[in-house]
C-alpha cells in the first residue's frame, strides 16, 4: 500500500508540471494558430496583408493554395498562404 502511495506522490509533480506547461504554452499557441488560419481563409480581394518577409501586399485573387497579390502597380506575385503573417486593418479617418 505504501508503494502505490509513493509512486503517486512521485508522479504528482510531473502531472502538475505538464498541466502548467499545457495551459501556459501549448494551448495559447494552438489558439493563435487557429486565429491565423481563420484570418488567412477570410482574405478577399482588396485586403492588405504582411508576409513573413515584411512585404506589404494587396490581395487580387485568393486561390486554393496561393494568393495572387499586388506589391505595387506593376508587380503581381503568387504567395503561398503559409507565408502570410498578419492582415492590415484599414483605419477609418
Amino acid at each position: 500500500m505504501s508503494e502505490s502511495g509513493s509512486v503517486l506522490a512521485s508522479l504528482l509533480p510531473l502531472v502538475v508540471l505538464f498541466g502548467i506547461f499545457y495551459f501556459l504554452i501549448i494551448r495559447p499557441q494552438q489558439k493563435q494558430a487557429k486565429q491565423l488560419k481563420e484570418m488567412i481563409e477570410s482574405l478577399k480581394k482588396g485586403d492588405k496583408f504582411v508576409t513573413n518577409g515584411g512585404l506589404i501586399c494587396e490581395v487580387l485573387k485568393p486561390e486554393e493554395d496561393f494568393i495572387k497579390a499586388k506589391l505595387n502597380e506593376d508587380t503581381i506575385v503568387k504567395i503561398d498562404r503559409s507565408f502570410i503573417s498578419r492582415k492590415i486593418e484599414e483605419q477609418a479617418s
